[in-house]
This record gives structure tokens, C-alpha cells and sequence, in this order.
């Protein structure tokens, strides 16, 4: 893969790396690619039953254990990673999501409220708590760059996809709110990047990710975008050549935000049609 070494001399810390369907891993490699010095980072059981040594050992990256809701090992973490980079971070992803509701199949109308909790502090006070954690150890160097992955579902209805949805919307907004916070501080950027729907270990809870990506697919102008696409957008928020975007919430998803109807998705449509004929 061509490197342009964007990220040379960067240090980075990429939360959320488990196997090669993450788009953390993508993430992690495409960083590596570009020049960066990188610390993994994922909790203890999805470091067990995850591949995150491995690509740590293909990319030559420290890997630093961390339950990214408990304030003291996020304090561990980023005290560690700077430790262990020599050096402030440039750069940080946080792809870090999960729910039960979603996992034992509640729907939004039934959902167990002590699992919605865990929802929304896995997948969304995580993100604060870890860059609250950043903020008062002065951990991110001027004008880093801090990137969440989200979805659209945090601001579409979309059936199934239930407590996640709300979580995402909280998460677009820790981002907004620290966006300015921190970029009145030290110019840091906070972004979210909402992705097309893309089969990971995490999004096959989604019983309806295959049908829906096959839907997007059709009625997005570029199509879905892919992992790699992912982790190219990520770099290019990561690197200089973005300095002033900052508290926006990117859609890398071909156009399928703004796209109410499309040629394609009609003749999609009619070939299922003829198809059930």
C-alpha cells in the first residue's frame, strides 16, 4: 500500500483493535503505514480472545490493556502510552462500542435498563471519560487530532439497531462540546466519522447489517465505503493537512446521507422485484 508518510513522527493511540474486520485494525495499520509510532489498546478479554497481539507484533506498536470506562486505567493508559512513545500523543481513535440490548436481540420498546447503561458508558461516556482523562494530565500535544467512530443511526431511525443509536448521538455530542473546549485550549481537533455499514465482530449483532448494507450500497453515488476507505479518512484527520476542521461529524459513507433516491437503488429495487416474481 503507497505511503505518503503523513503521520511521520506522529504518536498515536488507537482504541478498539480486535481482529482484521476492526476498523481499528485498518485504522492502526494504515497509521503505521504513514510513519506514526502507535499504543494499542482494547480490554483485557478482547485481548484473550482477539488477535490485538498480533498485529502489535506486525506493527511493532506496544499494546496497554485498558478497560476504556474505569477513569484509573484510562489514567494508567494515557500516563503509560506517553511513557512509552516519549512524548505527548498527536493523535487518538476511540472505536469503542457495545451493547447487550443489542447483542440479545431487545427491542427498543423492551430493553433492559441496567444493560442500556452499559450502552451508553461503553460507547459514549467512554469517549468523555477518555478525553477528560487527556485534559487534566495534559496528555494531547498542540494541535492533536481525536477521531470517534459513529453511524448514522444517531440521526435516523433505524429499526433494530436500538440503545446503540442513542449512544452514537451522545457520542457526536461529547464531541461537539469538546471540540470547543480543547480547541480553545490547545487548537485539538475532535471529530466523528460516521461509516457506512461495514461487517465487523461488533456490527454482526445488527441482524439487518448485511440487508441494509445492501441497500445503502445502492443507493450511495460511490457506493458503501470500505474499511480501508475508513482508515484513509482517519489518517487525513490525523495528519496537518486538516488543521481547521474541528466538532464535525464526517460522513465516509459514497453520498448516502444526502441521497433520498437513485437510479441504482430503482433498478436494485426492480431486479429484487423480478426476482420474488
Amino acid at each position: 500500500m503507497k505511503s505518503h508518510k503523513l503521520l511521520y513522527g506522529k504518536r498515536g493511540l488507537i482504541f478498539g483493535v480486535f481482529d482484521r474486520q476492526s476498523l481499528a485494525w485498518h485504522v492502526a495499520r494504515q497509521c503505521a503505514i504513514e510513519g506514526a509510532d502507535l499504543v494499542l489498546t482494547n480490554t483485557a478479554q478482547a485481548m484473550q480472545i482477539g488477535d490485538v497481539e498480533q498485529l502489535a507484533e506486525e506493527l511493532n506498536a506496544d499494546l496497554i490493556q485498558c478497560d476504556a470506562t474505569d477513569t484509573k486505567q484510562l489514567e494508567f493508559l494515557v500516563q503509560n502510552a506517553q511513557k512509552v512513545l516519549a512524548g505527548k500523543l498527536d493523535f487518538v481513535l476511540h472505536a469503542v462500542a457495545q451493547s447487550q440490548n443489542l447483542r440479545r436481540g431487545k427491542a427498543y420498546h423492551e430493553l433492559n435498563y441496567n444493560y442500556y447503561a452499559q450502552t451508553l458508558d461503553t460507547s459514549a461516556l467512554s469517549f468523555h471519560k477518555l478525553l477528560q482523562t487527556c485534559y487534566q494530565l495534559d496528555a494531547l500535544a498542540d494541535n492533536a487530532s481525536v477521531v470517534a467512530l459513529t453511524y448514522i443511526a444517531s440521526e435516523r431511525s433505524l429499526a433494530g439497531y436500538n440503545d446503540m443509536a442513542d449512544a452514537k448521538a451522545m457520542l457526536e455530542s461529547i464531541a461537539r462540546n469538546w471540540g470547543r473546549i480543547y480547541g480553545e485550549k490547545k487548537a485539538v481537533r475532535v471529530n466523528t466519522v460516521s461509516q457506512s455499514p461495514t461487517i465487523t465482530n461488533a456490527t454482526q449483532k445488527f441482524y439487518r447489517i448485511s440487508k441494509f448494507a445492501q441497500i445503502t450500497d445502492n443507493l450511495s453515488p460511490l457506493g458503501n465505503a470500505t474499511a480501508d476507505d475508513c482508515a484513509k479518512l482517519c489518517v487525513a484527520l490525523f495528519s496537518d493537512y486538516m488543521p481547521k476542521v474541528t466538532m464535525q461529524n464526517i460522513h465516509n459513507d459514497g453520498g448516502y446521507s444526502m441521497t433520498a433516491l437513485s437510479d441504482k437503488f430503482i433498478d436494485f429495487w426492480e431486479q429484487q422485484t423480478h426476482k420474488k416474481d
